[in-house]
């Protein structure tokens, strides 16, 4: 089968499509064959082995996992024997390593029926920035209907996901994002919008109860300015402000906890688990047209490279996608 594969860290052009052998899935996983797979911030992140401190984990001199790619949409081509859930044929979305291939084996517990009614395409977009979304702003940030909320990133991979998914639970919303993405932040629901080139959003006077930062370029001071006496601010992603090349958000994640202690705000960076129950949500979420994955352009597998780098360095607005 074909794939993405990575032998060392480094830029877009040390990826290679090459023929590998295709997987064979443990008894508590499913083969896949992959229809389509979004590019997240974590793909190049791993490219680069950026943050270093995390090389220690993904290998120090390159990474221990080959090929690249994570969120997936395709349909189960085989299952393993402890499988009971999944058969052959169905259409299924969710998160395994090395889904920039022509198939993938996953988890059967990360892997989640398709939802009705959209593409592959859509639902490849779904799990790694749907459930960074949801776990920041139902588990992390405890939304309640009538509450101010304000999405730093508003149009990147997980924003227009957190804005739509806050609507869904009552919040009045708030998207900051650059003057070229104010119309697609509007479309994805929020009340209000916020070009960050002409207003500063924590100096604007207005306060929110739950502050989702996905950006990281702003400090925990500046942050913290736009909140409620009792508000919440959750970070995810980002954080070369705090933290550098070196730590990246765990630079950002020490300094909040390390002030959480001394203040009345929660100060918390939010780690997104995978799960099947989240994907399960994502899926009820969609069906019922409160969330719609926004897609920025699509890019055939044999481009892969191309479609991390445009994500990297041309700022994307929502998801990109490789098709399979």
């Amino acid at each position: 089968m074909k794939a993405v594969v990575q032998d060392r860290y480094g830029s877009p052009d040390d990826l290679e499509i090459r023929e590998v052998d295709k997987p064979v899935p443990a008894e508590h996983e499913v083969l896949v064959r992959v229809h389509a797979a979004s590019v997240n911030a974590r793909d190049w992140h791993l490219l680069r082995g950026d943050p270093y401190i995390a090389r220690l984990m993904m290998g120090f001199r390159g990474p221990k996992a080959k090929i690249r790619g994570t969120d997936f949409a395709g349909r189960v081509e085989a299952v393993g024997s402890a499988v009971k859930r999944l058969r052959p044929g169905d259409e299924v979305f969710g998160e395994a390593d090395g889904a920039f291939a022509e198939y993938v084996c996953a988890p059967a517990d990360l892997a989640e029926a398709k939802p009705v009614g959209l593409t592959f395409e859509q639902a490849a977009a779904l799990p790694l920035a749907g459930n960074t979304a949801l776990m920041g702003v139902r588990d992390a940030g405890r939304v309640q209907p009538g509450q101010k909320v304000l999405v730093n990133g508003a149009s990147g991979g997980v924003g227009p996901f957190a804005v739509q998914i806050a609507k869904s639970y009552g919040a009045e919303v708030t998207g900051v994002c650059s003057t070229r993405n104010l119309d697609l932040v509007r479309s994805s629901g929020a009340d209000h919008v916020i070009d960050y080139s002409r207003e500063d959003f924590t100096r604007g006077g207005q306060r929110y109860d739950l502050v989702l930062d996905l950006v990281g370029n702003r400090s925990l001071t500046d942050c913290r300015r736009a909140l409620t006496p009792t508000g919440t601010l959750v970070l995810s992603g980002g954080g070369v402000f705090e933290g550098g090349s070196l730590l990246g958000p765990m630079g950002l994640l020490l300094k909040a906890q390390a002030r959480s202690r001394f203040v009345r705000h929660r100060l918390l960076q939010l780690m997104a688990v995978p799960s099947r129950e989240n994907l399960a949500t994502l899926r009820e979420l969609a069906e019922s047209g409160k969330i719609t994955p926004v897609i920025d352009r699509t890019f055939p597998l044999s481009e892969a490279p191309e479609a991390i780098r445009y994500l990297e360095v041309e700022h994307a607005r929502a998801k990109v996608v490789i098709t399979v």
